[in-house]
This record gives structure tokens, sequence and C-alpha cells, in this order.
């Protein structure tokens, strides 16, 4: 119960104090010069820039432009007050407070629509994955053996293996020159670190682009 009283004492205070504010803007508006229904707009105006920047200041703090267009909208608030409390003669106006009446829609035109249209702060939500983590089930890996190192084939018996054919002579007409042949030996060299094993008369054929007779003379002075 008090405290529905309370809160129906300060919306009367609100009440109370806008009209107040609500009438002094407008004897100031029309003292400059805006009669009719243009002495009542000026306040309305005033009064929702003041709103609409306060709104912006409560759902981003850190904004200065909702702070600058609320202390515009406040000191020519706060201004129309002072200057109908006696301190102006309101039936001789001056020319600069004319000037400021007038240029006050533009004003507030603007800072409404800089307010309205400036974007909504970014609200930061915290990751519901992170929040609710299962544990993990533990997993058991098996491995599959290991093959069996295979053994390296038997070795034949000397006695029983047959002779290796002897290589055949060199043509006599075959000349190799000693660069045509120390290119050969570098890449039988290549061929035998690579392989494991030397390289045969065809290879080294296709390798150096000659001649099968060349290629066997080469051969044979490389084995």
């Amino acid at each position: 119960m008090s405290r529905t009283l309370r809160l129906d004492a300060v919306l009367i205070q609100a009440v109370i104090a806008g009209a107040l504010s609500f009438a002094h803007l407008h004897d100031l508006a029309a003292a400059a010069g805006q009669d009719g229904w243009k002495a009542w707009a000026y306040p309305v105006s005033v009064d929702l820039l003041l709103v609409a920047a306060w709104r912006r200041m409560r759902t981003d703090e850190e904004n200065r432009d909702a702070w600058l267009w609320f202390a515009i909208a406040l000191i020519a608030s706060l201004g129309a007050n002072i200057a109908t409390a006696g301190l102006l003669d309101l039936n001789n106006v001056p020319p600069w407070l004319r000037i400021l009446v007038a240029g006050w829609p533009a004003l507030a035109f603007l800072g409404g629509t800089l307010l309205a249209h400036s974007p909504a702060p970014a609200i930061e939500t915290e990751p519901t994955d992170l929040l609710h983590v299962e544990p993990t089930p533990d997993v058991i890996v098996e491995r599959a053996p290991e093959p069996a190192p295979e053994l390296p084939p038997a070795e034949p018996d000397p006695q029983s293996a047959a002779p290796a054919p002897a290589p055949a002579p060199i043509p006599p007409s075959v000349l190799v020159p000693p660069a045509l042949l120390d290119h050969a030996q570098k890449i039988a060299d290549a061929h035998q670190a690579q392989t494991g094993a030397p390289i045969d008369t065809a290879t080294l054929r296709s390798r150096l682009g000659i001649p099968p007779a060349l290629a066997d003379a080469i051969a044979i002075q490389l084995t």
C-alpha cells in the first residue's frame, strides 16, 4: 500500500513539473513570435528530444551523441524556465533569442533523426555450448597386430647358380668421349643411389638418348 502511494506521488510530481515546463516553453515561443499552434509545438519537440536521448542513454551508456542531445534539450528546457521567471522581458524579446527559437525545429529534427537511426549496441550472449559440457566417454583404441616382417629371399647356392654371361667386348669402332662418359657415370651413380641397383643398358640409353652400340660401350666401361 505504501509503495503504491509513493509511486502515485512521484507520478503526480512529474506531471506537475512537466506541465510547468511545457507552459514556460510555450510562453517563450509565443513571445519570440511563434504564435498559434507553433507555440504549442515547441515544448513538445523539446520534451520528445529529451525523452529520446534519455532512452538511448539507458540502452547505451557510452553513446556520446545521446549525452550531447540530452544536454541540448535540457539546456533548452532550463533556459525557457529561467527566461520566463521574470529575468527576461517577454514583451521585448532580443533578436538573438528569436533566432534561437526559430532555429530550434531544425536542430531538434537533426537530433531526433540521429538518435532514431543510431545503431543499437550489440548484446553479448554467453555461448550455451560452453555452459553445459557433457563428459566425453572413455574411448578404448585397439591396435591391429602388426604384420610379421617378411624374410628376404634365400640367396641361391653359388655352386648351383648359373654363371653370369661374360660382357660383350667393346667394339673397336665405338669411341666414347670422356665428357659423355663422366655424364653417364653421374647418371649411373644417381640411379644406384635411388634404386639400390646398378643401371641397366636400356635405362642408360634412354637417359642419354644415344644409339644402342654407344650405350653398350658406356655400360661396359662403367662396370
